[in-house]
């Protein structure tokens, strides 16, 4: 087996309290915890990192597999960077998530310990009515916006957007918003755990806490002007959700079979969203199921797909 053989990640999941059970019943994960928020399905972040499920690095994590065999397999594109560059998700938000936004690269690099955050968003699904919030109707002033808050006003100064099945949304650092009850996402971020939380429906946590809030931070590092936003549901075998300065983002429906390069500016995440299917490389079969996380290392090579299955690609 090459040392550059495609990896079957196992993820980590996190049992945040508006999660619910979706990631177990359509994703098939296999956890004793009740309530599965998100499973970070493309993860070395130091919060927890997906681990290897297959061949001569199996059991290890991705950070520490990527230490060992050197960093040329994240690719060219990300040598010059201290941590892996993206954290890819599944998120079920039974109820509302908090209303909250990340910083940006410029706020991240003035505030030890912050780190920035662009993301975007796939809807997997979602029920009737559904809805996210996303940036703000109109420009703010900082004042209007802190009084928002104390008020606890703030969501009638956001766009209130509903959702559908296949909608994409790019949501650029220092955005304001909120995923809606009823939704289940795949999200492609920057690799950051960094979440200034504006307004949280004044729930408490497992113990009967408040969560925190961070007010000084959101009103340091967000957007204040208007937002404009596209979900339009996009239709086609093969086309780029997102191309954005830290990652891009294709959709690939594979109904018999596909033949993909790849080189060694970056390596190739797939994500299998629906379906099942089989990957073939340099000898190497591996089985492709609903659910799925597959990291291939950056290497001058090609690899085939077969369907039918629906693959989120990303990639540097």
């Amino acid at each position: 087996m090459s040392e550059l053989y495609p990896v079957r990640l196992i993820p980590v999941f996190k049992d945040y309290l508006w999660g619910g059970t979706k990631l177990k019943t359509v994703f098939n994960k296999k956890s004793e915890l009740n309530i599965l928020a998100e499973s970070w399905e493309l993860s070395a972040n130091k919060d927890g990192q997906s681990i290897i499920a297959n061949g001569k690095y199996q059991g290890y994590g991705l950070k520490e597999y990527i230490d060992i065999v050197g960093k040329e397999i994240v690719g060219t594109k990300g040598l010059a960077l201290d941590d892996f560059p993206i954290l890819i998700k599944f998120i079920d938000a039974k109820k509302n998530l908090s209303v909250q936004v990340h910083p940006d690269d410029e706020y991240a690099t003035c505030h030890d310990g912050a780190n920035a955050k662009t993301e975007m968003w796939y809807i997997l699904d979602c029920n009737v009515g559904a809805y996210l919030y996303y940036g703000f109707k109109k420009d703010i002033t900082k004042q209007e916006y802190q009084d928002a808050i104390r008020s606890n006003t703030i969501t009638d100064v956001l766009n209130k957007v509903p959702v559908h099945k296949g909608d994409v949304f790019f949501i650029p650092a220092g955005t304001v918003h909120a995923i809606g009850a009823g939704i289940l996402i795949c999200e492609i971020q920057q690799n950051s755990n960094t979440t200034y939380r504006v307004y949280d429906y004044d729930r408490r946590d497992k113990d009967g806490n408040k969560r925190e809030l961070h007010i000084r931070e959101a009103l340091e590092s967000s957007n204040l002007k208007k937002s404009t936003y596209s979900n339009s549901v996009l239709d086609g075998d093969d086309i780029i959700l997102t191309q954005c300065d830290y990652f891009t983002v294709r959709r690939l429906k594979v109904q018999n079979r596909v033949q993909l390069r790849i080189d060694k500016t970056s390596f190739h995440s797939l994500i299998i969203t629906d379906g099942s299917g089989e990957l073939y490389m340099g000898g190497e079969i591996l089985k492709l199921n609903k659910g799925d996380s597959i990291f291939i290392p950056a290497q001058n090579n090609e690899y085939t797909v077969s369907g039918p299955c629906e693959i989120i690609l990303s990639f540097l």
